[in-house]
């Protein structure tokens, strides 16, 4: 039997946030990748290596981890109000699919200075020194996001000494804006309601704020659930009975949001929506070991993505909480106390995080103006990423 070659396609690996992927222009792509489909499918399965049934990603560019299964694709925007079009795919580790029904927020900080380095960008709007604004068109839901992006000598200054909780080592601040982050062109709280009582079989009935801002989430009160907030991944990850209630509750969630028909179709859709439980401030230690403390935070969340809990706290999730926080009477807002705000310090697994965001009632509809947040971005490596011929 004769086997085909190895390609090689250009190919960038950067971390972005407490994310990181796999970036390619899709200029670059082969021909058959370059639009959506099987053959773009599954070459980014190859690249990342999945699906793999031992869940490591050995043979290709996955860390094992919702965070590591991670493909972005870019191009010069289409549109002359953006400068980028920005695709997202989530691969799934151990079953043969990319979730393109999101986005990551994570990712969306290496966005800016991925386009600059790669040409995306008119170098006339490039200064020698200071910062760059980034228009981001997020494909996977149709929104805009802004970067700004800092500029020495002509270059993307990546180092300098922003720290970001759950990143071991700081680098330069590239603050990201997401502007009218409801997902889609759905409303924000697709059951009309800020709390909403679901009943789960197997889990019972709880309460529940199904919001959509920065990407679908299910937030649950922690103490309703047995849990206090502070969890960090191995309670979790490690209950095997936890997990499948948590994708139950993720399950109806969708089901109850109008993203799928049936529970049944779930499985196939792994990256939306996403669950998080939360719970008024407390003091824990995080994963790193540091201290958290209850007067330096607004609130604990823990949020589970592609089955697993978050080690630290997925961008868009962030977009959510905020939202969510700045809206009276959600589970959100009322675990951080209850009070109006546009801003909230949350703890997660690896430390705390804060965010902003601008809510605004219009009519009987609730919007989010913009969400915003820090973050940071690195090149790790660059230059091709090879797979088996027959992989397009």
């Amino acid at each position: 039997m004769s086997q085909l070659p190895q390609i090689k396609v250009p190919a960038t690996y950067m971390r972005g946030g407490t994310s990181k992927g796999v970036f390619f222009k899709l200029g670059d792509l082969p021909e058959a990748a370059r639009g959506p489909g099987e053959a773009r499918d599954r070459l980014l399965m190859r690249v990342i290596g999945s699906p793999d049934p031992y869940q490591k990603q050995i043979d290709g560019m996955g860390g094992a981890t919702s965070s590591t299964s991670k493909t972005v694709i870019l191009s010069r925007s289409e549109s002359p109000e953006h400068d980028v079009d920005y695709l997202f795919g989530q691969v799934a580790i151990d079953k043969a699919f990319v979730d393109w029904s999101g986005n990551c927020g994570n990712l969306s900080a290496a966005v800016g200075p991925f386009a600059i380095s790669n040409g995306l960008v008119d170098p006339a709007r490039i200064p020698d020194n200071g910062e760059v604004e980034v228009r981001i068109w997020q494909a996977n839901i149709g929104k805009t996001i802004v970067s700004r992006v800092p500029i020495r000598d002509g270059e993307v200054q990546e180092t300098g000494d922003f720290e970001l909780d759950g990143v071991t080592f700081p680098a330069a601040e590239v603050p990201v804006a997401f502007k009218d982050p409801a997902d889609g062109e759905g409303a924000i709280f697709p059951t009309g309601n800020l709390v909403d009582d679901l009943e789960v079989p197997g889990v019972g009935a709880f309460k529940a704020t199904l919001i959509n801002a920065g990407i679908p989430t299910v937030f649950v009160k922690a103490d309703e659930h047995g849990y206090t907030g502070t969890e960090l991944q191995d309670v979790i990850n490690g209950d095997a009975e936890a997990l499948e209630r948590f994708e139950a509750i993720r399950a109806h969630g969708a089901v109850k949001m109008g993203l799928i028909a049936d529970v049944s179709e779930a499985a196939a859709r792994q990256h939306t929506p996403k669950v998080a439980f939360v719970a008024p401030p407390s003091d824990y230690i995080a994963s790193s070991g540091k201290r958290v403390t209850a007067d330096n935070i607004d609130l604990v969340v823990r949020a589970l993505s592609m089955g697993k809990l978050h080690h630290a706290m997925m961008g868009t999730a962030a977009v959510a909480i905020a939202s969510a926080a700045a809206i009276e009477g959600t589970l959100v807002n009322l675990a951080a106390g209850g009070d109006k705000r546009n801003a909230v310090t949350f703890g997660h697994p690896s430390g705390t995080l804060r965010v902003g965001a601008e809510a605004s009632l219009v009519g009987d509809r609730w919007m989010i103006d913009e969400a915003v947040m820090s973050r940071s971005a690195r090149v790790l490596m660059e230059g091709w990423v090879r797979v088996p011929g027959d992989s397009v």
